[in-house]
């Protein structure tokens, strides 16, 4: 005889509500509509930063940026990401077809990408000017010599080649005449004379802040800076706007 094995089949554990849902999604687009401070702050603290600061919790302990983001603590790092994502609110276009989670996880993600290379950086950079005693005489010397401010024909040359740039670059916004084009512009003007502030580490930082700026899509900034790059080969076959082979005759 033989004896049947009872089978007994595991319950799926029921999954905890999404932090962040349509109903997210829904507030986060009602809020874009509302012209009242107080009901839109309302809409935000109730509706939306639950799921922001859920959002920023989940990334920052998934992908490690506790451990490479060394400048801030583990409740300032959250505390300014969901800040970042505040801020970047009205940009986002539920038209588009695009969900709210999709669009600030990338929002949120590239932002601390973006810390945590500037975190590396930095902590390459820093050296401890008091603890001589830790470094050789190599090391001494070269911090000696990068601690001489430079030359007043050197700034002047600086200062000369940064005004020729801006006067090339408000020429090709001159020359501009789709409204995207001239959204990328003002966004390359504006890095260009905030570029001592940001730390613009590498191709995909200046992407982020081209798109952040200019609130262009990243085909929109494409077809953009086709166009922009047009003027701008045009223009420097001109002497006057010349401005590599200026600063290579004046070095």
């Amino acid at each position: 005889m033989q004896v049947k094995k009872k089978i007994t089949r595991r319950r799926r554990k029921k999954r905890g509500k999404p932090y962040f849902d349509k109903n997210t999604h829904d507030a986060i687009v009602r809020y874009q509509g509302i012209e009242d401070p107080k009901i839109k702050n309302e809409i935000y603290i109730k509706e939306i930063l639950p799921a922001f600061d859920k959002l920023a919790e989940n990334l920052i302990f998934i992908h490690g940026f506790i451990k490479t983001i060394h400048t801030h603590s583990y409740e300032n790092l959250k505390s300014d990401c969901v800040s970042f994502l505040y801020e970047t609110l009205h940009k986002f276009d539920h038209t588009r077809g695009s969900k709210a989670f999709s669009y600030f996880n990338v929002v949120a993600k590239n932002w601390l990408i973006i810390q945590s290379k500037k975190s590396s950086k930095n902590k390459k950079r820093l050296v401890s000017l008091d603890a001589e005693y830790e470094q050789g005489a190599s090391e001494i010397d070269l911090l000696n010599y990068f601690s001489v401010a430079a030359t007043q024909d050197f700034r002047m040359l600086r200062q000369e080649s940064k005004d020729s740039l801006f006067s090339l670059m408000k020429t090709i916004r001159g020359r501009l005449n789709s409204e995207n084009e001239i959204a990328c512009m003002d966004a390359i003007i504006t890095l260009f004379s905030k570029v001592d502030e940001l730390d613009l580490l590498n191709k995909r930082a200046v992407f982020v802040y081209m798109r952040d700026i200019s609130s262009l899509n990243p085909k929109q900034l494409s077809v953009a800076m086709s166009s922009i790059r047009k003027h701008y080969r045009d223009l420097i076959k001109d002497d006057k706007f010349d401005i590599f082979s200026w600063e290579v005759s004046n070095v």
